[in-house]
C-alpha cells in the first residue's frame, strides 16, 4: 500500500469519535495490507517504529522538526517558527506549506519505503546524527504528498496520538477476521503473553487464527504481569481459597527476569527495559540462577549495608536513575525475591499449578544464603490453611516494615495480565476505612493561576480504568498538596503527553471538562480522607434517560475522593496497573463496612 492511501485511514480515524467505527476502519485497513506491511503500519499507528516494550527513541524536538520543514521549503526558521507559534499544529503547518509547493515532484512512497526512513531516522547516532535525522525527514517532506507529511512530522515527536487503546487494535483484529468482537478473549491471552501488536498481525496473516492458541513466553520479550485481588482478613482470604500458599509483600521495584546463557534483560511493570539500571541484580542472576533459558519475576528491594534491613520504598525508588548508576549501586544494593517462574529451559510454565512453579524456582536458586553476600533469593513462602495464623504472619511482615502479605491459591495458574483470586493481597491498610492510596491516572489538567501561573497548571484531573469498558473515568480533581517541584514535574509530564481533544477512552462530565487533554501514561498515588459521591464524576456513574427522553441524567452518583493529594509518582506502572473501577467500589464497600 502506498503510503498516501494510508495517510487517508489515518485521517478517517483522527476524524471518528465512535470507537466501534475507529475499530472498523481498523479492521478494513488490516484487511487491505500485506502481511509484511502489518507491523510497519500498526507501529506507526501508534507513533512508534518498534514494540511497546522495546521503545526507539527518535530523538528530534519540535525544534529540530521544525528545522527539517524550513529546510524542505527553503524558508527562513524564524518564519517557520512564527507561523508554528500561531498555528499551534505541527502537522497542519507542514501540510499547508506542502500544498503551497506542489511544483515538488511526489513519490509514491509506500508504507514499509517510509517506514524503513523512519527507522533510519531513530537509529541515527552520534557525531552529524542530527543534520542526518533533519536531511531524512526533510526528503520524507518534500517526496510526500500534503496529507502524507501532515502525519509524517508527527511521528518523531510523538503527537500522532490517535485516541484508541491496544485493546481497539485487538477489537479490530477479530473484525477483521470474524467480523465481530468474539476474538477478544482469545486474543487478548495471546497478547498478556506477547504484547507485540505488530508480529501479531503478522502472523495471524500469515497463519490465520490457529496461530492465537501457539503463542507461548519468549525468551526478552516481556510477559504482561499478573495482579492480585484484594481482602481485608484472614478469615476472607481462607473462605475465598482454602489453603494457601502465603508469602511476604515487599515494598519495592517488581521486575521480570529473563535471562539466556550469559544474556539477561530486565523489565519493569510497565515493560519498560531497566536492564542498565540494575547492574547488581544482573550479575546476580548470572552468577545465581542455575538456569540457562529462564523467565523469573521477583521484587527488588534497597538493602542497608550497615544494618541488615531493608529499606523503604521512597529509598529503594532512587535506585531508578540513568546516571551514576554504578555508585549507587554500592550505596543501596538491590535484593532481589523470587517468586514466580514463567519459562524454565524450553517448558512453558504458566500454565503449571503453584505449587509446580514454586519447586522448579527452588531448583534453580539456592534457598539458604546470607543476605550481605548474595543478591538473588527465593521469596519465603509457607503454606496455610488457618485464617488466624494468616493474620499471625500478617502481623509479622508489618512489623518487619513490609507492606503485608500474598495469598496464592496453591492450584492456581499464572494469569498474565489478569486480576484474578489465585493471588489475593492483603496490606495493612485493608483493615481500616481508607489508609490506602488509590493509583489514578492523569487524564488532563487546568491552567494556573495566581503563583502556579508561573507553572503553567493549578489542577489536573484523575480517573480510574474500568476493565468491563476499556474506559478511564474521572474521581477526582486535584489543586492541592503538591510541593512546587511536583507541579513542575507534572507539567513537564504533561505537556509530552498534550492532545487536541479528549481521548475516546475518556468518559468525563461536562462540568469536569480540563483545559488541556493529556494522552492517558502518567499513574499518580493519591491518599484521600474518604471514598464519597458525586453526580460530576464518572466513575462508576449510572445514567438513565430523563422523562423527557431528550437527554441522560444522573441515577446513581459516581465515586470522587474527598480530600485528595498526590503521594508520588508511578513511573513503575502502566495505566492498567492502576486501580480499577471494580477495586475502587471494593474500597468503598470496606470503608463503609468499617463505619
Amino acid at each position: 500500500m502506498l503510503f498516501k492511501e494510508f495517510s487517508k485511514y489515518i485521517k478517517q480515524i483522527e476524524e471518528r469519535s465512535s470507537r466501534l467505527e475507529i475499530t472498523r476502519l481498523l479492521a478494513e485497513l488490516f484487511e487491505l495490507l500485506e502481511s509484511s506491511e502489518l507491523a510497519p503500519a500498526i507501529y506507526m499507528l501508534q507513533g512508534q517504529v518498534s514494540p511497546k516494550y522495546a521503545p526507539i527513541n527518535f530523538g528530534m524536538a519540535e525544534k529540530m522538526v521544525l528545522k527539517a520543514v524550513a529546510t524542505a521549503f527553503q524558508i527562513d526558521s524564524k518564519s517557520v517558527l512564527n507561523k508554528y507559534q500561531i498555528q499551534g499544529d505541527l502537522g497542519g503547518l507542514t501540510q499547508n506549506l506542502r500544498a503551497e509547493f506542489l511544483s515538488f515532484d511526489e513519490n509514491d512512497l509506500t508504507i514499509r519505503e517510509v517506514f524503513d526512513q523512519l527507522c533510519k531516522l531513530a537509529s541515527a547516532s552520534g557525531d552529524g546524527s542530527q543534520e542526518e535525522k533533519v536531511s531524512i525527514l526533510r526528503s520524507l517532506i518534500t517526496q510526500l504528498d500534503p496529507l502524507s507529511t501532515r502525519f509524517i512530522v508527527r511521528i518523531p515527536v510523538g503527537a500522532l496520538r490517535l485516541g484508541f487503546s491496544d485493546m481497539t487494535i485487538l477489537d479490530a483484529f477479530s473484525y477483521w477476521i470474524k467480523k465481530d468482537k468474539s476474538l477478544r478473549p482469545q486474543l487478548l491471552k495471546a497478547y498478556q503473553v506477547f504484547p507485540d501488536l505488530g508480529h501479531m498481525a503478522f502472523m495471524l496473516k500469515s497463519n490465520g487464527v490457529e496461530y492465537i492458541s501457539k503463542v507461548e513466553p519468549t525468551i526478552f520479550t516481556p510477559i504482561i504481569m499478573m495482579r492480585a485481588e484484594r481482602l481485608s482478613s484472614g478469615a476472607e482470604i481462607i473462605e475465598k481459597i482454602g489453603p494457601c500458599l502465603v508469602e511476604p509483600k515487599f515494598d519495592g521495584f517488581r521486575l521480570q527476569i529473563h535471562k539466556k546463557g550469559k544474556d539477561v534483560k530486565l523489565f519493569t511493570r510497565g515493560l519498560e527495559d531497566a536492564t542498565n539500571m540494575y547492574p547488581d541484580i544482573v550479575r546476580g542472576v548470572i552468577n545465581e540462577v542455575a538456569a540457562d533459558n529462564v523467565i523469573l519475576e521477583g521484587e527488588a528491594i534497597g538493602f542497608d549495608i550497615q544494618t541488615g534491613n531493608f529499606l523503604p520504598f521512597q529509598e529503594t525508588v532512587t535506585r531508578k536513575r540513568k546516571y551514576d548508576i554504578e555508585d549507587k549501586a554500592r550505596e543501596i544494593p538491590l535484593k532481589l525475591f523470587v517468586f514466580e517462574v514463567l519459562f524454565l529451559n524450553g517448558k512453558n510454565m504458566i500454565d503449571e499449578v503453584l505449587t509446580e512453579r514454586k519447586k522448579a524456582i527452588k531448583n534453580i536458586i539456592k534457598r539458604d544464603k546470607n543476605l550481605s553476600d548474595y543478591t538473588v533469593f527465593i521469596a519465603h513462602d509457607e503454606v496455610i490453611s488457618d485464617a488466624k495464623k494468616v493474620e499471625i504472619v500478617f502481623d509479622d511482615a508489618v512489623t518487619r516494615g513490609l507492606e503485608g502479605i500474598i495469598a496464592k491459591k496453591l492450584d492456581g495458574r499464572y494469569q498474565p495480565g489478569a486480576r484474578g483470586w489465585n493471588w489475593i493481597k492483603f496490606k495493612r491498610s485493608y483493615s481500616s476505612k481508607i489508609d490506602d492510596t488509590i493509583d489514578c491516572v492523569v487524564l488532563g489538567y487546568d491552567f494556573g493561576k495566581g503563583k502556579r501561573s508561573g507553572f503553567g497548571i493549578g489542577a489536573f484531573m484523575v480517573g480510574v480504568y474500568d476493565e468491563k469498558k476499556d474506559e478511564f473515568q474521572t474521581l477526582a480533581k486535584i489543586g492541592t498538596g503538591l510541593t512546587d517541584d511536583e507541579w513542575r514535574e507534572l507539567k513537564i509530564k504533561s505537556e509530552k503527553l498534550r492532545v487536541d481533544k479528549k481521548p475516546l477512552l475518556y468518559n468525563t462530565d461536562t462540568l469536569m471538562n480540563c483545559d488541556v487533554w493529556i494522552s492517558p501514561k502518567i499513574v499518580v498515588e493519591i491518599k484521600a480522607d474518604e471514598i464519597t459521591r458525586s453526580p460530576v464524576h464518572t466513575a462508576g456513574r449510572i445514567m438513565k434517560t430523563s422523562k423527557s427522553g431528550n437527554a441522560q441524567e444522573v441515577d446513581v452518583p459516581g465515586y470522587a475522593l474527598r480530600f485528595p493529594r498526590l503521594v508520588g509518582f508511578r513511573d513503575d506502572k502502566l495505566p492498567v496497573d492502576a486501580t480499577t473501577l471494580e477495586e475502587l467500589i471494593k474500597m468503598f464497600m470496606l470503608q463503609n463496612a468499617s463505619k
